[in-house]
Order: C-alpha cells, then structure tokens, then sequence
C-alpha cells in the first residue's frame, strides 16, 4: 500500500463516519436557538465518535484478519493501516479531550449563552457517568502515551511488546467511557447503530487478544532441523512442521515464536512450498533480538508458527509489463522461494530484471545461491550490484528500453531509503507507466 492508497483508505473509513453522523443529525435535529452551544456540543461529540470508531478499527486490524488480506494487498498493508487508524484515533482523543478542558473558554469564544438542561434519569446513571468520564480521561492519557513509545524506535520491542498487550484493557475502559457519555438520543439513530457495531467487534477483538486467540487456529508447532550462520551475519534457521501446516505461496511469511517471553518476529519464508512441511527463514541481526538468536537456538528446539500471511508474489498485475525485481541485503529472501518456485513450475515461467544490492559480493553467500538458482532460468536476467566495488543500483540501472514504452512493474524488498530513491527517479522517467510494489511490514 503506498502512501495514496493509504491516504484514500483513511480518507473513505473517515467521510463514512462522518457521512453517518451527519444523515443522522440531518433528520432528528430540532429547531434550537442556541446555534452556538450545537457548534460546541456537535464539537465534542464528533471528535470522541471519531477517536472510538477508529480505535475500535485500529482494535480489529491487530487481529490479524486473513480474510481482508485480499481487500489491502497483504497484512503488511493491514498493519500499516493499523498504524495510522491508531494515530488518528489519539489526533482526535486529543481534540476531544482539549474540548472538554477547556469547555469555558470555547464557551465563552463561541459566544454560548444558553444551554439545554438535560434531566437527571437516575443516581445510578449519573455516577455511571461521572465513573465512565474519570475512567475515559486517565485511559487516554495511557493510550496517548503507547501511542507515543510506538513511534520512539529506539525503545526496546520487548518492553515495547508487553506494554502494547495492555492496549485491550485500555480500549475497553473507553467502550465504557463511550456507551455511557454518548448521547442517550444517538442509540436511537443510524450513527448509533454505526458506533455499537464498531465498539462490539473492537471489544470482540480486545477480548480475542487478552486471552490468547489471535492467530491460534493459523498456528502450529514445528522442531528446528538445521542452524547455520554465514559471514553476513546471517542465520540460516530451518524448521520441520507438523502435519497441520497447510502449506504456503512463495514470498509469504510467517510469524515465528522461539521464545515465549520474547513472543513471535515475523520473518518471510526463504523456501517455496516442498510438500514436506520444511520451512527456511534467513534471519539477518539486525537488532537486539536478532543479534542474540542464533546463540539461542538449538537443533531440535521447540518453535511455533503462525501463518502464512502476505501476498508478495511475482504474479504480473498486468500480463505485458514489464517486470523487474529489485532485493537488498536480507530482502533477498522472498525472492529466493520465487526463484525455488519457478524451478518446481516451469510452467509460470517468468521473464524479469532480479537486480540483487549487496555490501560484499565476495563474502555474501546470497551471491552464487541466486547465480544457481537463475542459472537454469533463462527468463531471469540476474545483476548483482556490489557497493564494495562501487556498484550502488541507481534508478538508470532499472531502465530498458522496454521500460519506456510499456507498463512498468517493480517488486522490492529492502531498506526503506533505497526504496524512495528507486521509486521517485522511475517515476520521473516513467510516469504514468510505473507500478512500484514493496513490502510495508512493520510491528510499530
């Protein structure tokens, strides 16, 4: 999903939220003279309608839903989405929240001279109330501030990780902050039968995480068959899966638990499907967890898998694009089950540019594996940039003269900086001919 798709996914959730509240509004508003209360009212009610829909979307997002994976182009964009639901959720807590504070001073600058006395409906319902608004202010000041670790990388994941897991508990003191301050009117329009289904399938989804159930039916339990470390700092980890292992498409991945208390990483699958339940993962240390792992694992320790998910494949969007594969450093690794899948089919034949960007070609043994995969593939013409030599890929280095005149399809996996280089130089060279795909895989 790239930057407009996401935009316009944001954009379409939003306008039909509002869309909703204002249908209602439109047929049940009465005539009031107080103009500038209903600014201040509508102000404080929109912007919580808006903080708890999306949050209750961000909520069933982190479920991992399989079955939207086909509407948003894999979980990697289903995540990614998840991200922004969750952060223009807190943008409009916020502005909900600044509402509320500072009720004298809007009240005063809007000019409200009148309000609408509601009546009292009982003892219970007013300390229900006042309980829901204590419990919904110190809940999003908790949600505001995870919201906040999430974008501060260089917290650890692994505390990260735990205090993510009180994020339900947190959203279900809002549905209660919700279902007791929404107007008691709204329950009786479309935009309350809107908000009610949003906040029970987020509540569905918090109670799914809070015990356990998130990805259980995709799981299975696997044995480690084989470690192997390379020079690259690369460690090569090959499981042996149980007979439930439904089987998986090259370029999908799998979340993989070796620890319990560091929970599952998700890692792509280094190996087309062999019908024989083995699974490769080519883990690159990258950071405080993968640094340490291969010190950690043993042959025939107990793993668990959950997946696959994603649909990063080599299938053209349109049949005579042009097709060029661009692979980084450990982004090589979807590749590689491409590659391994095409020796299996002959028959899906691809034609492509695989350009391959390493920091030592000499020493990286990504190298002669892709030499060998691509010897006996004629349709696949491999080049191997090497920085060690000064060979850094360069958008000119992506171009033929095919690529001109034709659809132009691109599949990247790497560094995300070399992917913006790559895609805005292709598109000043070939606008409107240009389909740019790459991985958007991100746990915060």
């Amino acid at each position: 999903m790239n930057n407009k798709k996401l935009t316009i996914h944001l954009t379409v959730i939003s306008t039909v939220i509002l869309a909703v509240w204002a249908w209602s509004y439109r047929i049940n508003v009465t005539p009031y003279d107080g103009l500038s209360w209903l600014t201040y009212d509508n102000l404080l009610f929109v912007t919580g309608l808006m903080a708890m829909a999306l949050m209750s979307i961000t909520m069933v997002l982190a479920t991992r839903p399989a079955v939207l994976e086909p509407v948003f182009n894999g979980l990697d964009k289903i995540y990614r989405l998840h991200k922004w639901t969750a952060l223009l959720a807190v943008i409009f807590a916020v502005l909900h929240w600044l509402t509320e504070m500072n009720d004298d001073w809007l009240e005063s600058l809007l000019l409200v001279s009148t309000q609408p006395t509601e009546a009292s409906v009982s003892v219970f319902v007013d300390n229900m109330q006042e309980l829901a608004e204590d419990l919904g202010e110190w809940s999003f000041y908790l949600v505001a501030g995870m919201v906040l670790l999430s974008l501060l990388k260089f917290f650890p994941y692994k505390f990260w990780r735990y205090l993510h897991r009180t994020m339900p508990v947190l959203y279900l003191l809002l549905v209660f902050h919700a279902a007791w301050l929404t107007p008691f009117s709204w329950w009786q329009q479309p935009i309350g039968l809107l908000l009610a289904l949003l906040m029970v399938a987020g509540s569905v989804a918090a109670m799914r995480s809070l015990t356990g159930h998130i990805g259980r039916n995709r799981q299975v339990k696997a044995t480690i068959k084989s470690i192997s470390t390379t020079t690259q700092n690369v460690t090569q980890v090959v499981c042996q899966l149980d007979k439930k292992w439904p089987g998986h498409r090259a370029g999908q991945f799998a979340f993989v638990k070796f620890d319990r208390l560091e929970g599952a990483h998700p890692f792509t699958i280094a190996n087309a499907d062999n019908n024989q339940g083995q699974l490769t993962f080519e883990i690159k240390a990258l950071g405080d967890y993968t640094q340490k792992l291969a010190e950690k694992l043993t042959i025939g320790q107990a793993v668990t898998i959950e997946g696959p998910y994603g649909r990063f494949d080599f299938k053209r969007h349109k049949v005579k694009a042009e097709q060029i594969w661009v692979a980084a450093g450990i982004g090589v690794t979807p590749f590689l089950a491409w590659l391994e899948e095409l020796h299996k089919h002959p028959e899906q034949m691809a034609t492509a540019q695989m350009h391959y960007c390493t920091h030592d070609g000499i020493t990286d043994p990504m190298v002669p594996r892709l030499q060998q995969l691509c010897k006996n593939l004629p349709g696949i013409t491999l080049q191997i940039h090497d920085s060690q030599k000064g060979q850094k890929i360069t958008p000119q280095d992506l171009l033929t003269q095919e690529a001109t005149k034709r659809v132009t399809e691109v599949w990247y996996c790497g560094p995300k900086g070399l992917a913006k280089l790559l895609e805005s130089g292709l598109k000043k060279t070939i606008p409107g001919s240009l389909r740019f795909r790459k991985e958007a895989f991100e746990l915060r």
